[in-house]
């Protein structure tokens, strides 16, 4: 579907000679020929942009800068994502600034692609961040484009688009800036929606009638900022592609801490290559549990049931020397390691159970939960001491900077030593940060009553070897929303409900919103953001995501995957025992923690 473009406002605006009379055309009336006629060049220009800019009324608060604006051609560019397919695209570059007013020395930075006036199909996206940047540059936008988009990032008014939150969160040592915090939180990509949907109408000067489909795409931190947006603004997206999002952030950020703290308890500390032999082993020892050998973990709740970890004992690892990385500068960037040879031991084996098992403080209560078998070790890295030809601790950056910067309020990147830190002290960060940070970062409201009411759809995909952020963590905000809004539902009747606009898909095998490599073959659902328009457009339910790799289906939660005949047939399935393994009683609180 084409926009209808006003050929006058354009022709005002870029002042270009078209071969159609403007004049004899009224705004909103074109024929496809003379749609057609518009050229992305004639759009594409700094005064046209700055006469469409939103004005003032639609976002009250905030003064755009109009000398601001730049605009740049970009054609024949060939992109590629495990979120989007490979295409070749051409758009137009928008940048522009904007203050918030009586905020002194504000400003905030919005870029929006803007498809050629051929390829647009009234739709906008916005993509969100990583880590702790509030956008992934250039990774998640072109999707936009691809969908016929205008597609949109922030810079949350960090500086740049390249700055990142931590950098501008502290404005003296013990003093927060709030105001980061909350554009960081949700504020920034409220009103980068708003005025990106604003701004797209009046770039192909849409009527008031016609429907703008607004869209969100973005996978952890990104995922996170998705479900701020639909948390609390109702209507401002049909829908939403979201993946392994990083809510629950008091928790979240401090887990990143359980691997170091574990092995400090235990007195014991893995090299790295005994790790990935035990993973290697309970990669191929569940791989079959689904019904099909194929190299890919798509049951991780059964081997949970089913693995002994203990089996791992006494197998032989070999790993070869590595040098140190290097930059430009020649300063070392990687440290090196000795080449590790060995068999697993039950010391190893004690610290991968009691990481995988969760947080429990010293009165037995479960504190958080952890990661699936079979995912990469990440938060349990040790790095070899060549003064003591010994393994130590490698602190999570993640863990140590949250810990630092944002709990204790230190102009820091990490943590220099977690003597005397116990898993009680890990609670105690945990709630502190889930106290502190809880209107603006926790981001686990689960009353979605406005959202589904206004029609929105929101598609949630989490990969089930995820090493970042536990695949139990989205399970657990699904479990939570299907439990606070149709708690008086039996099962089958709350789930059949919250199909009706939200879905959630693990992914077999995949790592940290991608692939993974330890797991070759596996999928990864390249268009889910498509799978949500036709859902919200064409009301085509999605019952099960198409995959890349090895796997063309991906079953919805709470449906698991399994294969018979062996693998000539496969079957998304109920199994309670399994859907069991994936909850946690989190005794740890005393309100509840969705």
């Amino acid at each position: 579907m084409n926009s209808h473009i006003s050929l006058r406002r354009l022709v005002a605006a870029t002042a270009v000679a078209y071969a159609v009379n403007a004049a004899s055309l009224s705004d909103n009336c074109t024929t496809t020929s003379e749609v057609d006629s518009v050229s992305l060049e004639d759009i594409c220009t700094t005064a046209y942009a700055q006469s469409v800019l939103p004005d003032t009324d639609s976002y009250p608060g905030i003064t755009i800068d109009s000398t601001s604006v730049t605009t740049s051609i970009v054609t024949n560019s060939s992109v590629s994502s495990e979120w989007y397919p490979a295409s070749t695209i051409e758009y137009c570059n928008v940048t522009f600034a904007y203050s918030h007013n009586g905020i002194k020395d504000d400003i905030v930075h919005v870029t929006y692609w803007v498809p050629s006036p051929d390829s647009f199909q009234n739709r906008y996206v916005s993509t969100g961040g990583g880590g702790l940047a509030i956008n992934s540059g250039s990774e998640y936008i072109p999707s936009g484009i691809i969908v016929g988009a205008v597609s949109g990032i922030t810079d949350g008014g960090f500086g740049s688009f390249d700055t990142d939150w931590d950098a501008v969160f502290l404005l003296a040592n013990g003093t927060i800036n709030w105001q980061s915090v909350y554009m960081f939180g949700y504020q920034a990509h409220r009103e980068l929606a708003t005025v990106g949907k604003e701004l797209t109408r009046n770039f192909f000067n849409m009527s008031g009638s016609t429907k703008l489909y607004s869209y969100y795409q973005g996978c952890s931190e990104g995922g996170r900022e998705g479900w701020s947006q639909v948390q609390r603004f109702a209507d401002q997206f049909d829908g939403a592609a979201i993946g392994a999002p990083a809510f629950r952030y008091g928790q979240q950020q401090v887990n990143h801490l359980i691997g170091n703290v574990v092995e400090q308890t235990l007195g014991y500390y893995p090299p790295p290559c005994e790790l990935e032999k035990v993973m290697n082993l309970t990669i191929a020892a569940c791989d079959p549990m689904d019904g099909l050998a194929d190299g890919i973990i798509s049951r991780s709740d059964l081997c949970k049931l089913k693995f002994d970890l203990d089996s791992t004992i006494g197998e032989a690892y070999s790993c070869a020397a590595t040098e140190a990385g290097v930059d430009s500068s020649d300063a070392p960037q990687t440290q090196g390691s000795p080449a590790q040879n060995g068999t697993v031991t039950a010391e190893a084996i004690a610290v991968v159970s009691a990481y995988l098992d969760g947080i429990h403080n010293s009165e037995g209560e479960r504190v958080y939960l952890s990661y699936q078998p079979g995912a990469e070790f990440d938060d349990t890295a040790t790095q070899f001491d060549p003064e003591t030809g010994a393994w130590g601790p490698s602190i999570s950056g993640l863990g140590g900077e949250w810990v630092g910067r944002f709990l204790e309020l230190r102009d820091t990147n990490t943590l220099s030593t977690l003597d005397n830190v116990t898993y009680d002290t890990l609670e105690e960060w945990m709630k502190l940060g889930m106290q502190r940070y809880y209107d603006s970062l926790q981001t686990t409201y689960p009353d979605l009553s406005d959202f589904e009411a206004a029609g929105g759809k929101v598609i949630h995909v989490h990969g089930e070897q995820d090493f970042s952020i536990p695949t139990a963590s989205s399970v657990r905000y699904y479990e939570s929303v299907r439990g606070v809004m149709y708690g008086g539902l039996g099962f089958n009747e709350s789930v059949a409900a919250l199909d009706g606009f939200y879905r959630l898909y693990l992914v077999p095998g995949a790592g940290h919103c991608s692939t993974n490599g330890y797991q070759p073959g596996g999928p990864w659902p390249q268009t889910t953001l498509q799978a949500v328009i036709k859902w919200v457009e064409d009301g085509v339910e999605p019952d099960t995501l198409g995959g890349t790799g090895n796997i063309d289906t991906i079953c919805r939660w709470p449906l698991r995957p399994l294969w018979s005949g062996n693998g000539t047939s496969f079957d998304c399935v109920y199994h309670q025992e399994s859907i069991d393994t994936w909850s946690y009683a989190l005794d740890a609180y005393s309100v509840p923690l969705y």
